[in-house]
């Protein structure tokens, strides 16, 4: 039997998004302010999200449960599966010794911290988010900043703010592509909205992040690799996105600020080296100037060989035609029993009714894991690992991720249950409730969305046609206010549940994760703020910068 979802069940529409709130304020808040263990958390969340959809929104015990499942299921593949073999691959090269290389040749390029922050956290992690997104380039920088010697709560929080402004643009284009399809908008004028609203974001970030790491005085010392960083990324980032389109806008605009950084530092480093008032001054020997202990180019190339090739086929991974020919011989699209299109989606979220479908696809062999996994295997074999290493090695790694794998799966059980119950748009229904400043909530809604999700693409998908069709009410530009969902969600990606939870398992903090999401909440809340004046101006004041118009 069908369910078709209500978005007011207690006749006030306030009083309905402060009650389908309450599984989200359980979650951050026994997370954030009572210390509990991330799945603990995440299991009270959920049964909180599953009671009110039952009780309150009327939805029935079978599609709960049926949606619950669902999440479980996602929650462990694909997103289990990047967080398991990106944490393999980085096990590999401190079991062989080779991170220390890798950490010798970022030092040779500057031992600074706040270099390599940058260098990690916001350029290589911008490639990784284009080629593959989906928790990667969490998982990957934050991996690599501990490996390097950050600590670990600082390792967590510049992965996730780092990972901000390239998320729109994620995975070859596909938040962007996803919206275009929900809303039937143009894909290149979406595109190009948000191509003229992030790019200021991408020249903010970097100062952003080193003022988070070393304070403002700290941040003054570097600005010009600051500069140099967000600068190139946002030029290239708006040049693609309006001339080209939204598939490589991240590949093309992080190749662009790692090289632009590169070459700055053979002619300028910081003044004064900074390192953790605990680090010892003697830790480095490599002070930019002096790399006459460096290792040589083919030894480092043997210590970078497993992150160049988990680099490469990632993008080989992400370009559609050799998805479409993985798909095409290896995925099982799976339609979840007793939810599959029975859960209908009513206006005003939507136009006219909609089933929701719930496919499970088990896409085995182009799944970014898989690649990640294959990185690791034909590393270790070039490195000269017996498979019974291997084995071992990648066992170890299950065991050390198991319990946050599990956690994983619980948030987007969660997810999944406030989604298909309708919680979720009645929330997005309370954003839509402000008229004449919709405008400005409009990216605070794709912030809520990926907050909720763990997803810029899924947001889009969610709240896209509500974004739509309430612009449309209030004589706003649809282009503008779906595009800013996009826009505004990218600020979500640090605080949502499934980021902080791979955070921590990359640095190896399961149990601290209401540390981590406390140490970025402000800058990610502070940044949607933000991104919302922004879009307020070009609603108003700056409506040239409209495709098309208004």
């Amino acid at each position: 039997m069908s369910w078709t979802q209500i978005y007011n069940p207690v006749g006030n529409l306030m009083v309905s998004a402060l009650i389908a709130s309450l599984p989200v304020v359980v979650l951050l808040g026994l997370l954030a302010f009572f210390h509990v263990r991330a799945h603990l958390a995440a299991l009270a969340g959920l049964a909180i999200s599953a009671l009110v959809a039952i009780v309150v929104y009327g939805m029935p015990i079978r599609l709960t449960a049926a949606a619950a499942a669902n999440g479980a299921a996602y929650g462990l593949f694909p997103i289990g599966w990047i967080v398991l073999n990106a944490i393999f691959v980085y096990d590999l090269t401190v079991e062989t010794g080779k991170f220390e290389i890798v950490k010798q040749t970022v030092a040779g390029l500057a031992s600074d911290r706040r270099i390599q922050a940058l260098l990690i956290a916001f350029s290589f992690g911008a490639f990784i988010e284009g080629a593959a997104g989906f928790g990667t380039p969490v998982a990957i920088s934050a991996a690599m900043l501990i490996g390097l010697g950050f600590k670990p709560l600082q390792a967590a929080g510049l992965a996730l703010i780092g990972n901000t402004a390239p998320v729109a643009f994620g995975a070859l284009g596909t938040p962007i592509i996803a919206l275009a399809r929900v809303t039937g908008l143009p894909l290149e004028q979406l595109s190009s909205m948000v191509g003229r609203q992030l790019p200021l974001f991408s020249l903010i970030i970097p100062f952003w992040l080193i003022w988070a790491m070393a304070g403002y005085k700290g941040m003054k010392e570097v600005w010009p690799a600051c500069l140099i960083t967000g600068g190139s990324f946002g030029i290239v980032q708006f040049l693609v996105s309006n001339f080209h389109g939204p598939w490589v806008v991240d590949i093309a605009g992080s190749a662009a600020s790692i090289l632009s950084l590169i070459i700055l530092l053979r002619f300028w480093q910081p003044a004064k080296t900074w390192r953790f008032e605990d680090e010892n001054p003697n830790q480095s020997e490599f002070d930019g100037k002096s790399m006459d202990a460096s290792p040589g180019t083919t030894e480092a190339l043997k210590a970078w060989m497993p992150w160049i090739i988990l680099s490469l086929l990632v993008f080989l991974w992400g370009l559609p035609q050799i998805k479409v020919f993985l798909n095409g011989i290896s995925q099982i699209d799976i339609p979840v029993p007793l939810l599959n299109k029975m859960v209908f989606r009513a206006p005003p979220v939507v136009a006219v009714p909609k089933a929701e479908e719930a496919i499970f696809s088990f896409n085995w062999l182009s799944a970014t894991g898989t690649a990640l996994l294959l990185s690791g295997l034909i590393s270790g074999l070039l490195l000269k690992l017996s498979i019974g290493r291997l084995v071992r090695l990648y066992l170890l790694t299950l065991k050390r991720v198991r319990i946050s794998l599990l956690t994983i799966a619980a948030m987007l059980a969660l997810g999944f249950t406030t989604r298909y119950g309708g919680l979720d748009a009645t929330m997005g229904l309370a954003f839509a409730a402000t008229g004449p400043l919709f405008p400005f909530f409009s990216p605070l809604l794709g912030w809520l969305g990926v907050a909720l999700t763990g997803s810029d693409t899924s947001s889009n998908v969610l709240f896209g046609n509500l974004q739509q069709i309430t612009a449309e009410q209030l004589g706003i530009s649809p282009i503008l206010a779906a595009s800013s969902n996009s826009s505004g969600g990218v600020m979500g990606k640090m605080i949502d549940a499934q980021s902080i939870v791979v955070a921590g398992v990359a640095t190896g903090q399961h149990g601290n994760e209401g540390t981590i999401l406390r140490y970025v909440f402000f800058h990610s809340l502070a940044l949607a703020i933000l991104v919302g004046l922004l879009v307020l101006a070009q609603a108003y004041v700056l409506q040239a910068m409209i495709p098309g118009g208004k």
